[in-house]
């Protein structure tokens, strides 16, 4: 019995979508009984583009392409066919095995030129976008609008020529075009991420707790000084965190439940908390400030886990000195370690989020690590970072789309 000869068609529709015409297509190849060997489809302000590539004996081919140019001429489309080669089908295939990243660019506004230059430096890595997709909602006209978001996810195939140099560029490009990026391996960890440790002081909430309680006690600048210093990792956390605490000897306690009332909460932070625990993330808080203000926190978004800090107080009154280890940078990857082991988590299913150098063993352990608005040497030790808007970025970096994430009205 002789074989039939097979075909291989490359169908391309494009012009204004409606509903039914992916049906329709589909209904043609299916009378002919043609195999669909890949499909996809995109709709960009109401245009679609519209791809098939399809296998189908070579007796069907002229039917199927007539049938279809009629068809599109009733649905007022476009529609177009490429013959593929065995050979151009194959190369295909074989890029099956190559590694799949995610690039994600985000930023108040995302500009022709920022998307010009990041796909040029991965056109150079020998990269292949396969698929862009935005992830923020329709984009006001009015750009001075200052609370707006933008956000664009590649799918990108293949593997880097050099990935330090291509991350050490972006990151310069991060700076130069006021545009944040994450780049990371799309597997199914990072579809997968389940726990969350945030920094508290200067990520979820505007400002350093302990600035606030050193300008209640009369010594601000000193305590201010000392902070910088240690945030920028010019002296060693433990040791400006002693000196410190000294300096708020003799502070009244009614002073934490005030401060903790008004602390300034970061951009985005609700918008976050809400997402993360509507889809079932555990959230950890693990600072180098105090456990007061961090369990004032927890009970108002409802974290899972609080460590931090514990003052001393004597009489109504700070002691100047506090009880058990502080919770320095090692201490807090530790502490990421063991609450990702006691949930049964994965460390690559991790998170974690953080401003001062203090936060870079945690950023570094985290399946992912994202510097928020952090301080150079954090920004340049770390993979991701947030500078152009709120807290709630953290969600495009885990592929969330704004219909996923919108708070109820």
């Amino acid at each position: 019995m002789q074989q039939l000869n097979t075909e291989l068609i490359l169908i391309r529709i494009t012009g204004e979508d409606r509903p039914g015409l992916t049906a329709s297509v589909t209904e043609i190849l299916a009378k002919y009984d043609a195999t669909i060997l890949d499909i996809g489809q995109a709709d960009i302000h109401n245009t679609l583009s519209l791809g098939i590539l399809c296998k189908t004996e070579e007796q069907h081919s002229g039917f199927i392409m007539k049938e279809l140019l009629f068809k599109a001429s009733s649905l007022g489309v476009t529609v177009r066919f490429y013959p593929i080669t065995v050979k151009e089908y194959e190369n295909w295939v074989s890029m099956q095995g190559k590694n799949r990243y995610i690039l994600t660019l985000l930023g108040r506004k995302l500009s022709a030129r920022q998307i010009a230059t990041v796909t040029r430096i991965l056109a150079e890595q020998g990269m292949n976008i396969d698929a862009i997709k935005r992830l923020t909602g329709r984009i006001p006209l009015n750009e001075y609008e200052s609370r707006t978001r933008a956000c664009i996810e590649f799918s990108v195939r293949g593997t880097p020529k050099d990935r330090i140099a291509m991350q050490e560029e972006l990151m310069k490009l991060a700076a130069d075009l006021e545009m944040d990026f994450s780049f990371q391996l799309d597997n199914m960890y990072r579809r997968m991420r389940r726990l969350i440790c945030f920094d508290m002081d200067s990520t979820l909430i505007e400002t350093e707790v302990i600035d606030e309680l050193a300008i209640r006690a009369g010594v601000g600048e000193q305590v201010k000084a000392i902070t910088e210093r240690a945030m920028r990792g010019e002296i060693d956390f433990i040791e400006s965190f002693r000196e410190r605490v000294a300096l708020l000897k003799g502070l009244d306690v009614s002073v934490m439940q005030d401060i903790a009332e008004s602390l300034p909460i970061t951009e985005g932070v609700d918008r976050l908390m809400y997402v993360l625990k509507k889809y079932g993330y555990k959230i950890a808080i693990l600072s180098g400030g105090f456990t007061y203000f961090g369990q004032y926190l927890q009970k108002k978004y409802g974290i899972d886990y609080v460590y931090a800090n514990e003052l001393e107080i004597e009489n109504g009154k700070l002691t100047g000195r506090y009880l058990g280890d502080v919770v320095d940078g090692k201490r807090k990857a530790e502490l990421l370690r063991l609450i990702a082991q006691v949930e049964k988590v994965d460390i690559a299913q991790t998170i974690a989020v953080g401003d001062g150098a203090n936060d870079l063993p945690m950023l570094g352990v985290a399946g992912l690590g994202i510097a928020f608005h952090a301080k150079p040497k954090v920004v340049a030790n770390a993979k991701q970072s947030i500078n152009t808007i709120g807290l709630d970025g953290v969600l495009y970096f885990l592929g969330f789309k704004d219909s996923y994430i919108d708070l109820p009205q």
